[in-house]
């Protein structure tokens, strides 16, 4: 089973890669017919326009590539989750608590764990954790254990900070919260996989092509 997981979650980084470094060529291609006009204003605050041209492209990537990274590795993670409990599954629940969004998707179900994966949350916005916060709530009422299963923890200390509130909100309603090394070893413990293992390796070897 190892090796069959093995190579699911290669082929998935793949499909991912192949995918992003299209969509960033397509972005490149089209930004070069874009009108720069905005340069004067980076030039007046001390960027060159051959440096602002640049931060756009990168800023461009940047879009792409946390996008796709999220997407993958949250994916990666179900694939092990479903490889040990068959049933697991993605779910929508709706918002009993509050009224937006309607819905709330559950990342992962097994049985009455609700798990959430985030490869990393380095949000700052007051919003996000209100909406967070009704989540766990909605998820607690209809009889499921919110788990929060995030692999990258931020490193600003607003985003620490809502971090910390998030965890003892998952503390205080019954429910688990995993970051970091905690993050990896729980996905490990539960599904018999070393996730980040597999992972280190598909790097390495597409370095070495």
């Amino acid at each position: 089973m190892p090796s069959e997981i093995k190579q699911a979650i290669r082929k998935l980084a793949n499909d991912y890669r192949t995918e992003l470094l299209f969509q960033i060529d397509n972005r490149v291609n089209e930004m070069r017919s874009d009108k720069n006009s905005h340069y004067l204003i980076y030039r007046i605050l001390g960027i060159s326009a051959s440096e602002g041209q640049l931060i756009d492209v990168y800023q461009n990537k940047g879009r792409f590539l946390y996008k796709y990274a999220g997407s993958f590795l949250e994916e990666a993670a179900f694939i092990c989750f479903k490889s040990k409990y068959p049933n697991a599954k993605k779910e929508r629940i709706p918002n009993t608590i509050g009224k937006k969004p309607k819905v709330f998707e559950i990342d992962c179900l097994i049985e009455k764990d609700a798990i959430e994966i985030k490869w990393r949350d380095a949000t700052t916005d007051g919003d996000h954790i209100t909406k967070e916060h009704t989540r766990i709530q909605a998820i607690k009422a209809l009889g499921f254990r919110p788990i929060r299963v995030m692999f990258y923890y931020p490193n600003r200390e607003q985003a620490i900070r809502i971090q910390e509130t998030l965890q003892s909100t998952y503390n205080g309603v019954g429910g688990l919260y995993y970051s970091g090394d905690n993050a990896w070893n729980f996905v490990k413990e539960r599904t018999d996989i070393d996730l980040l293992k597999i992972l280190e390796e598909t790097a390495n070897e597409y370095e070495r092509k």
